[in-house]
């Protein structure tokens, strides 16, 4: 059973790594991207989501690649920064930085559905695991053409991966994570079960 007074000493530090998270998390990166290249608010287009498939609906593939990198490197880059200073630390930034960009308080708590920002925790925390999602997302997409069906498949395998592979504690937090995904993703469920969701590759 763990030390309560250890537990009252870290709690500050998770708090702080938490805080630290969610502010990098919550940087739009899609929405700045697009705005600076003078492509205007990437909210008004599409789903209205900042995320690098919306950006993709611009027309622009380079501006929606810089924003995936930047909204999975954000994650990355806060669980590896709080990760210095313990690896609670790193999962609670990693929490932090996904609700960040789930729930960026610059946007009025609206931003993108996660799963770039997802795969660079994945990535700071455990890179077999990363490997896992990129394996199990490109045998789909490439199976299915859904990049939403994809994510979604990748991150019920994850979590099982992570606990097989020993890392408990990450795998705890994936499940997490993972739920908020599927919740995130609920319309495209929607329209997959409906026949109606876009493949990859289409237009509209």
């Amino acid at each position: 059973m763990p030390d309560p007074i250890s537990w009252q000493l870290a709690l500050p530090y998770l708090i702080a790594a938490l805080i630290f998270g969610y502010l990098l998390g919550s940087i739009p990166f899609g929405l700045l991207i697009t705005r600076a290249a003078g492509l205007g608010d990437v909210r008004k287009i599409g789903s209205g989501n900042i995320g690098a498939t919306n950006v993709l609906r611009t027309g622009n593939k380079k501006l929606a690649a810089l924003t995936l990198l930047l909204d999975a490197l954000k994650g990355t880059a806060a669980v590896l920064i709080a990760g210095l200073y313990g690896p609670d630390q790193a999962i609670a930034a990693g929490l932090g930085a996904f609700l960040g960009h789930l729930f960026p308080v610059w946007l009025g708590f609206k931003g993108g559905k996660g799963v770039a920002t997802y795969l660079g925790i994945l990535i700071g925390l455990s890179w077999p695991g990363a490997l896992i999602f990129a394996a199990v997302w490109l045998a789909v997409a490439f199976i299915t053409r859904y990049s939403s069906l994809s994510a979604l498949v990748a991150a019920v395998v994850v979590p099982i991966g992570l606990y097989y592979l020993g890392y408990v504690q990450t795998a705890e937090l994936f499940i997490l994570l993972s739920i908020i995904v599927f919740i995130k993703h609920r319309a495209n469920i929607a329209r997959l079960l409906a026949g109606t969701e876009t493949r990859i590759g289409s237009k509209g």
